[in-house]
């Protein structure tokens, strides 16, 4: 036999409250029995009943339920239960109708061992693995000096002092920005997460620490928390996990880009040593003093050299010899043209002398003229001029002009 089906409820055909709150409980109830896991934030016992509430919180969310149970089913499974515990129920979801509000009614409650954390660490751990969250190549090198670091970490703890304290001695105007976040107990993780989102989306921030002290297993459960785990990976800005002490290996410290073994080490890892960079620098200067003085020894050397070379040593040898050669050249050349001179004066004086002997003034000189018609002929005859013709008559100191009479 079936049940007949509710109308669906419409503006005009609304459901009524308890309708819905029916339909609620109905759907709720469908789940039946399940087993829960999570950490106990608040224990309530009311004096006078059987009855223990627990708030049940996510390890990894800022989410609760509301556990009630009887005080047996807590005696029975989890005697020493505390807040903080981490425990697995067997529950049922309740829809109550009157005050709208989901819980769980417990049947069975079981703690949590260590053991049984540890291998479920192991789980996460090599899930995570596989997932290449903890490759080596993907880890980022920290800045040599950051201009500003993020520090999450517990509020007024030694963590914070170590670090603050040692980064500042090592650099002092080294600038930090701390957000105080719950490092143990169901809030931890939520917390880490929303500081971490914070500090990375702050473009002033070059590396982020992740800082607490010492504890037990327990105490450093959220550390390995898978969600905090994928949180420090997906960050842009490189991580510096600096969780417990040099034995304690939380998962985060194979997730961050630097696991430093305690926060003093995170100290030392963030900054470089004020001390140290200026010994450095003064040992860079003094190789560069060394090399520079070397360079120019070898320079001065080689110019040594150089100058002790006789061309460079008495440039003036080479002149003189040179201008001696020049002399030599130069009374040779004298001694050569006058010679030649000489030699041309004579044969200059000796051509003369026959020119002036086969010349017609020696004739001149003797007494003797000589007879030109006009236009410059010689009259050799007297047939060859005629009555009237002017004749230019040569003498030795002189000429005469003459006519011819007959």
């Amino acid at each position: 036999m079936t049940t007949p089906q509710q109308p669906a409820s419409t503006s005009d055909e609304p459901w009524p409250v308890r309708v819905v709150s029916q339909k609620i409980g109905a759907w709720i109830g469908k789940l039946g029995w399940i087993w829960v896991d999570g950490q106990v934030a608040q224990i309530t016992r009311r004096p006078g009943t059987n009855t223990v509430f627990l708030t049940l919180r996510d390890p990894s969310a800022d989410l609760s339920l509301t556990v009630t149970t009887n005080r047996d089913v807590v005696d029975l499974g989890a005697p020493n239960l505390t807040d903080g515990a981490r425990i697995v129920v067997h529950a049922r979801p309740e829809f109550y109708a009157a005050r709208g509000s989901l819980s769980l009614r417990a049947d069975e409650i079981r703690q949590v061992g260590l053991g049984e954390l540890l291998a479920r660490l192991e789980q996460v751990k090599k899930l995570l693995a596989a997932e290449g969250l903890f490759d080596r190549a993907r880890k980022r090198r920290l800045p040599f000096l950051p201009a500003r670091v993020g520090l999450i970490t517990g509020r007024a703890s030694a963590a914070e002092r170590d670090v603050l304290t040692n980064a500042r001695r090592r650099w002092p105007t080294v600038d930090f920005r701390v957000i105080n976040v719950a490092v143990q107990g169901p809030s931890a993780v939520p917390q880490i997460i929303d500081a971490l989102a914070v500090l990375d989306r702050d473009e002033t921030i070059d590396v982020i620490v992740l800082a607490r002290g010492g504890g037990s297993t327990e105490d450093l459960l959220p550390f390995s928390d898978e969600a905090l785990c994928r949180a420090v990976f997906a960050c842009r800005t490189p991580v510096v996990s600096a969780v417990g002490h040099e034995t304690d290996v939380p998962l985060v410290d194979f997730v961050a880009d630097v696991r430093a073994s305690t926060p003093t080490d995170a100290a030392k890892r963030i900054v470089p040593d004020l001390n140290d960079e200026l010994r450095l620098i003064g040992q860079a200067k003094q190789r560069l003093d060394r090399a520079l003085r070397g360079l120019l020894d070898r320079e001065q050397h080689r110019l040594d050299l150089i100058r002790s070379r006789p061309s460079i040593a008495r440039p003036l040898t080479m002149v003189d010899s040179r201008a001696a050669e020049v002399s030599a050249l130069r009374d040779r050349a004298a001694r050569n043209l006058s010679h030649r001179l000489d030699r041309a004066g004579a044969e200059l004086g000796h051509t003369l002398a026959r020119l002036r002997t086969l010349s017609p003034s020696a004739t001149l000189q003797r007494g003797y003229a000589i007879v030109q018609r006009e236009g410059g002929a010689v009259v050799r005859s007297p047939g060859e001029v005629s009555a009237k013709d002017q004749l230019r008559i040569r003498l030795a100191d002189g000429e005469l002009t003459a006519t011819v009479n007959e």
